[in-house]
């Protein structure tokens, strides 16, 4: 049998590294949904991959032409895994392999890498370019927590997260768009879930994945800062206020009629405003968009006055409230949170205000 051909990524052309990526090699995956994309002619591929972990081992997912062709976890250590074989050779492939679960910060230890590629008898071309480019920023909605697994599922493994059943994904795929995320399960915009106010995303949306902590993660770039300049996104859609609300009820901050605290709400509007303010200095072009309501949407009014204060204080009128729909019981996933289905009523919506206002 003719042998594979194996080469490091930075000896294959016309790759496109996806998500906030260090610029190391071997390729570092640390956000849900970063990853590789290319275009292939040949008859057989393979992907080489090297992970680690102590408590959450890291899934992955091959898209082929569009559609999603695998899912598995990655091997500890180091493994070879078969993208496709046994297909025409001379016709392009288009390939996404993506990182299904989000960065791990409460385990050092775990980490994918995408170390090299392996093909037969074929040619790496030039992709087409993207229409958009899109960022999400959010928490366990965002990076796909409940999209796949069984309603009944309370264990909180990796297993049960999903960038390729996430809204972001399909969003991005309704709109032709290369897309970006950043997102934490459990963390917030003021506080997290349980009202720590140090899991939250603001201060971390600078650095290239802040949020991980060990000497390994920083060594490898994750505390750098994040050259915005590189990748400019035609549109953020920031999708916080979930755990904030969750927080409310841990101090008691809404009453029997369900009327939120004033001082909270002010301050969460503060908040609100400072981190509109963070986004359009870091990403001066973009339309952003504050997408909330899948897991309820009791901080709407809040969250929706903030962003109407944010732009009448600074006439930035591109920063735009819009909500989603919400879980049912016929769309909820796994964890309580919002299944596959529930992701796709939210693309369907995103999508369609996307196309309108960009």
């Amino acid at each position: 049998m003719e042998k594979l051909t194996c080469c490091p990524l930075t000896n294959i052309p016309n790759l496109r590294v996806l998500g906030r990526c260090p610029d190391t090699n071997p390729l570092t995956l640390f956000w849900t949904a970063s990853g590789l994309e290319l275009c292939f002619t040949g008859s057989e591929l393979w992907v080489d991959l090297y992970a680690d972990w102590e408590g959450y081992e890291p899934w992955v997912s091959i898209e082929l032409n569009g559609a999603w062709l695998s899912r598995f976890p990655a091997s500890l250590g180091e493994s070879r895994v078969c993208v496709f074989r046994g297909m025409t050779a001379g016709v392009p492939k288009r390939v996404r392999i993506l990182k299904e679960t989000q960065a791990m910060h409460d385990d050092p230890q775990n980490l994918l890498q995408i170390r090299s590629l392996a093909w037969r008898d074929g040619a790496f071309l030039p992709l087409p370019e993207p229409a958009y480019r899109l960022e999400f920023v959010g928490d366990s909605i965002t990076s796909g927590e409940g999209a796949v697994g069984a309603t009944l599922e309370t264990d909180w493994i990796s297993a049960f997260l999903s960038a390729e059943n996430s809204y972001s994904r399909m969003t991005a795929a309704a709109l032709d768009a290369e897309y970006r995320v950043v997102s934490q399960s459990g963390w917030g915009l003021m506080t997290d879930f349980a009202n720590d106010p140090a899991n939250i995303i603001p201060p971390i949306y600078t650095q290239v994945c802040g949020l991980l902590e060990g000497e390994r993660n920083e060594a490898l770039g994750a505390k750098k800062p994040y050259d915005f300049s590189a990748w400019q996104p035609d549109a953020v859609i920031i999708n916080l206020g979930t755990n904030d609300d969750c927080a409310l009820d841990a101090i008691g901050a809404v009453d029997g009629t369900g009327t939120i605290d004033a001082e909270r709400a002010a301050a969460l509007q503060c908040a609100a405003k400072r981190f509109l303010t963070l986004v359009r200095t870091n990403d001066p072009a973009a339309l952003i968009v504050w997408a909330y309501g899948m897991m309820g949407n009791r901080l709407a009014p809040v969250l929706q006055a903030a962003v109407e204060q944010y732009a009448a204080e600074t006439g930035d009128h591109r920063a735009i409230f819009l909500a989603l729909p919400s879980l049912t019981e016929q769309t909820i996933g796994a964890h309580g949170h919002p299944g596959a289905a529930c992701h796709r009523q939210a693309a369907e919506v995103l999508a369609a205000f996307l196309k309108k206002n960009l």
